[in-house]
């Protein structure tokens, strides 16, 4: 696996692929520069061999050029962030990116215009791609958001850097904490799965079992399990077209010596929402009227003990609708337990949408082992998928 180590970037251009696509307000001002933050060791190590610095990033899904997606609107924060003012090329192509790229010193930062201003970028056009690479001399990827994207500059533009290509900081850091929890895991090894759909979660849950020893599950999908074993799930949400499918993985899981667990308890409401009258009922007998919304406290207690005892530990989709503040005990109540189990020196890996959400939120990030910054890419790992931005690399 290639790395930034690799290779000694003085006096050349390195064209990085970055993931910049931040949330901006109404104002067009980045509310969250977390993705700008986290490509900033890949550039500084860049600019210290005495290279200079090509980034190429998408923002948002512009149909044509739109000036509301312009990559400008991320100018000053980006210059913040990495403590060197950079310069912006109108274009990711042609003359205007050429001259730009031309006229780059060691020690400087040019950031391109939005890729997605071309429909070639996600067509993974071929001659789009050339042009991309006639700017710089070495490919980096660093982008492990878009990594399961065939895209143009995260996978066809390799070919044209046949042996100066490599991963960057963060994406090497990507791989290598997901090979520490698929391939080379210290055991006992926890996989926590919470969200609200089985459906979403089962490739994972299949390619998984034979590398976890216990499989937490919470959050809404635990109530097409209980159903499916003949509970009483009052209102709560369910899959029913994937009762037989709960079943399956319950049957396999238990050929597999996987232990899995469910919660035995519930806080049920009764309606949607924060202001709902709240009851701890067991997770076999919610009243009609009534849905599950987070993990019951006697639950909370068996899931610790699994955690405390595990020594590497995956973590995918919270406990219970954590967005309101009377369900995210649960949540909060898991993220402590992990915290607690790396500091005593387990292996902790965050990943997925709603979990890296929610250890942000609850200032728990600093505590955990890894938190990954890629929603669609992690899954498609866990599922065991091969993902062309990665492949691209290693080729």
């Amino acid at each position: 696996m290639k790395t930034l180590n690799d290779f000694n970037f003085n006096h050349k251009k390195a064209l990085i692929r970055v993931d910049f696509n931040v949330p901006l307000d109404d104002n067009f001002k980045v509310t969250d520069a977390t993705r700008i933050e986290a490509a900033k060791p890949t550039i500084d190590k860049i600019l210290a061999d005495g290279g200079s610095v090509i980034l190429m990033s998408h923002l948002g899904r512009p149909k044509g050029k739109e000036s509301k997606y312009s990559l400008q609107h991320i100018l000053d924060k980006t210059s913040e962030v990495l403590g060197k003012k950079v310069k912006f090329a109108e274009d990711c192509i042609g003359p205007v990116a050429e001259e730009a790229s031309k006229n780059l010193q060691p020690g400087e930062i040019l950031l391109l215009e939005n890729l997605r201003f071309y429909s070639e970028e996600e067509a993974g056009d071929i001659d789009f791609s050339k042009k991309l690479a006639s700017l710089g001399d070495i490919y980096v990827n660093d982008a492990f958001g878009t990594a399961h994207r065939a895209h143009a500059s995260t996978t066809i533009i390799a070919q044209f850097f046949p042996n100066d290509k490599c991963f960057g900081t963060l994406l090497a850091k990507e791989i290598e904490s997901l090979n520490k929890v698929l391939k080379n895991s210290e055991k006992p090894v926890t996989a926590v799965l919470g969200g609200s759909k089985v459906s979403s979660k089962i490739t994972v849950i299949e390619n998984i079992l034979d590398k976890v020893d216990h499989m937490i599950i919470g959050g809404g999908m635990t109530f097409t399990f209980i159903k499916a074993l003949g509970g009483k799930i009052g209102d709560s949400i369910c899959e029913d077209d994937k009762l037989e499918l709960a079943l399956e993985i319950l049957e396999k899981a238990k050929e597999k010596n996987v232990e899995i667990h469910l919660p035995v308890d519930v806080i049920a409401a009764n309606a949607f929402s924060n202001d709902a009258e709240t009851q701890v009922v067991n997770v076999n007998e919610i009243p009609d009227g009534w849905q599950g919304l987070d993990a019951g406290p006697e639950s909370l207690e068996r899931f610790k003990k699994v955690i405390l005892e595990s020594k590497t530990i995956l973590w995918n989709g919270p406990l219970g609708v954590f967005e309101m503040e009377k369900f995210a005990n649960g949540t909060i109540s898991l993220g402590e337990f992990i915290a607690e189990a790396t500091q005593k020196g387990a292996f902790s890996l965050v990943g997925g949408g709603d979990s890296v959400a929610a250890v942000k939120q609850f200032g728990l990030e600093p505590k955990m082992s890894y938190v990954s910054t890629g929603g669609g890419a992690m899954l498609e790992m866990l599922e065991g998928k091969s993902l062309p931005g990665i492949d691209a690399i290693l080729r």
